[in-house]
């Protein structure tokens, strides 16, 4: 499905990470794991390959990932665990309506590859077929409506979330969206590289058209006016660093006043197919772009809509169609962008399926099965060692005068943290899961998603409410509700390990949860007070040097060039380098206060404080492709894994004193070059 919530939370990492300290399962996870390393390499030389080396040649990229570190390693771990859970429930019946039904019978349908051939396109061919029929650009909106409660995302983005600087009040909100390259330069830069994937792209959609049953000529003039649609959607799009700027992209008007300033279309009849009447007031995140696509409704032959239209569908349905239809899909998304071989088995897709339309369902499973009540008694005894950590790091900043201090421990003590999984379960007794195809339940899971987000217009907003499900391997910061959040899955060894000692720990989940804590201090989370309202709490004075040491991280990471040509976006990923700044600092200081009446010893040859950074860089260990690579430094707000070893370390000096780096090594950096702000 393409649509989602738009919300604006810091994950840990683009789909999550993981690993951690040596050991096997069921051992006793102590010291380092010396076959991780390559000790050919020297410390300041390059502290990713001295720390991971091992681990990256004894698990070489296969045909399946563009990516493969212990992230996924892990991420495998848990599919398994989720694999068991679900194909028990699919191999059994159950009474209708029960979650066993629900989790069971979707699977299956996902599993039936026969019967999913032999429909072919059929599941899709109605709606496609009205999409045809269109003649009035009158029509438009309404095909829009009807293609979010399936699912499919078009022009733009609408969601119902937190008002940014009302935090306790849910608002209608609109924003950017229709590129389905995901950022605007994959439609506007002219090097070769970007300049072969658009070509590429035009020929997928052609593909897909041609599969629809068009003739070439048709196919190849629907993907001429879908091509010409998303550019122009791009064109006016802002870029992914523009849309880190919070205050930039909130625009709240009246009801009215935005009919007036976005006038052609029948907005309120477009809110009516939602059960949304009487709208008071809304926020407009992204103007220039919906100006464009109100434009483009306008002007443009309902003709070119129309494949615009019918395409986005048969993208979003790609994945739960026939064989040819997913096969060109990944020869697209999986091939041409990312440099994968193929395709991950049907099984794992279908679990990741079951998975992301029923998550809170298969949760509940999840956690009884694989979550021990004793981990989220140590995880909560961390976060509170390291709020304390963070409470010392901000007083020790001569930078930041007392009246912003005192504003920082106020945001700190109000944190709110989540550890597992949420106090109240999400309430599917009215999503049905029937037999008629797999499609259908998509679309049926989607528009009950719809109807639950749409209901909270104008409402309080529910603070206990979980943006990621518990069998997710990742971690947050919601800026809105001030909180942090650590699900389930990421309590798991490698990364967690109830047996381990202190340095694994505060070395791999301690920076993590440090990390999360500094999103609320980065360059977007400090522009939010402790109730979550985009407000600022900040002297002038403390801004303007905050700013000053954080373009120090900026133009650091500019600088480095992760493949011929092609360099590091510090604007882009600042938040989170920043984060991971903020996390080793805190953490190792926390590690510091836990152990300081009882310091431990050297273990295979490492000090504690060895052993920290040893375990913080596992968790970044990793193989990816040059191709993954184009697609990470283009979109994705974190640095590449190796970066987050190599760029972060050489800004904190533990570092430096932990493995003597000196002067003369590759890695070493001045002091009065480093970035220094928690």
């Amino acid at each position: 499905m393409k649509t989602r919530k738009y919300v604006a939370v810091a994950a840990l990492a683009v789909a999550a990470m993981a690993a951690g300290c040596a050991g096997q399962k069921g051992t006793t996870a102590r010291g380092i794991d010396l076959a991780n390393l390559d000790t050919t390499m020297a410390p300041g030389q390059d502290f990713a390959r001295y720390a991971t080396g091992g681990w990256n040649d004894a698990h070489p990229l296969t045909d399946e990932y563009s990516r493969y570190g212990a992230f996924e390693l892990l991420e495998e771990n848990n599919q398994a665990k989720l694999k068991e859970l679900i194909e028990g429930l699919a191999a059994g019946q159950h009474p209708a309506g029960t979650a066993a039904q629900k989790i069971g019978d979707l699977y299956n349908l996902a599993m039936d590859s026969v019967t999913l051939n032999e429909q072919g396109m059929a599941p899709v061919k109605a709606l496609y077929d009205r999409m045809a029929a269109l003649s009035d650009k009158r029509q438009l909106l309404p095909m829009v409506a009807e293609l979010v409660n399936a699912g499919v995302g078009t022009y733009f983005s609408a969601y119902v979330y937190a008002d940014p600087k009302n935090s306790d009040r849910n608002i209608f909100q609109l924003a950017q969206g229709g590129i389905n390259l995901g950022e605007k330069e994959y439609y506007l830069a002219t090097d070769s590289v970007t300049e072969n994937i658009r070509t590429q792209y035009r020929a997928y959609i052609a593909r897909l058209f041609r599969l629809a049953g068009c003739t070439d000529e048709e196919a190849e003039r629907k993907a001429a006016d879908v091509l010409d649609i998303e550019t122009r959607i791009a064109e006016k799009s802002f870029s992914a660093v523009q849309r880190r700027d919070p205050e930039a992209n909130y625009h709240k008007m009246t009801f009215a006043a935005f009919q007036q300033q976005f006038a052609g279309v029948d907005w309120a009849g477009y809110l009516r197919a939602f059960g949304i009447e009487g709208l008071d007031e809304l926020n407009v995140e992204q103007v220039e772009p919906l100006q464009e696509v109100v434009s483009l409704m306008n002007t443009l032959p309902v003709s070119k809509h129309v494949a615009y239209l019918q395409y986005n569908l048969l993208d979003a349905a790609a994945p739960y169609l026939s064989d040819d239809f997913v096969a060109a899909r990944f020869d697209f998304y999986g091939k041409v962008l990312s440099g994968r071989q193929v395709n991950r088995p049907r099984w794992k897709r279908a679990v990741g399926s079951v998975n992301g339309l029923l998550g809170e369902l298969v949760g509940q499973l999840y956690v009884e099965k694989y979550f021990p009540a004793a981990a989220k008694e140590r995880m909560l005894q961390l976060v509170k060692n390291l709020q304390v950590s963070l409470g010392q790091r901000i007083d020790a900043q001569e930078w930041m005068c007392d009246s912003t201090k005192a504003k920082a421990h106020e945001k700190l003590a109000a944190f709110t943290v989540k550890i597992g999984y949420p106090d109240q379960w999400k309430d599917y007794s009215d999503l049905a899961v029937e037999k008629d195809s797999y499609w259908a339940n998509v679309c049926r899971a989607a528009a009950w998603g719809v109807k639950d987000m749409y209901s909270r217009v104008g409402k309080p907003v529910d603070k206990t409410e979980w943006l990621m499900n518990p069998q997710t391997v990742n971690a947050y910061y919601n800026p809105s509700t001030n909180e942090i959040c650590f699900p389930a899955a990421i309590l798991q060894y490698p990364f967690f390990d109830m047996e381990a000692d202190d340095a694994c720990n505060y070395g791999a989940i301690g920076v993590v949860i440090g990390h999360e804590m500094t999103h609320g201090f980065d360059d977007q989370g400090r522009q939010f007070d402790k109730e979550g309202n985009l407000k600022d709490w900040w002297t002038a004075e403390d801004a303007a040097r905050f700013k000053e040491r954080t373009q120090v991280m900026v133009d650091y990471f500019n600088g480095i060039e992760v493949l011929p040509g092609l360099h590091a976006n510090g604007e882009l990923t600042l938040g989170e380098n920043l984060a991971d700044h903020g996390g080793l600092k805190i953490a190792f200081q926390a590690f510091q206060n836990a152990t300081k009446d009882a310091p431990a010893g050297v273990e295979n040859g490492f000090t504690p404080e060895q052993r920290f950074f040893l375990s913080y860089a596992l968790l970044w260990a990793g193989n990816i492709r040059d191709e993954q690579v184009r697609v990470y430094t283009q979109s994705d707000p974190h640095s590449l894994a190796r970066w987050r070893v190599n760029g972060a370390l050489p800004h904190i000096p533990a570092w430096y004193d932990a493995f003597g780096i000196a002067e003369g090594d590759a890695m070493y950096v001045a002091p009065e070059r480093r970035a220094n702000v928690w």
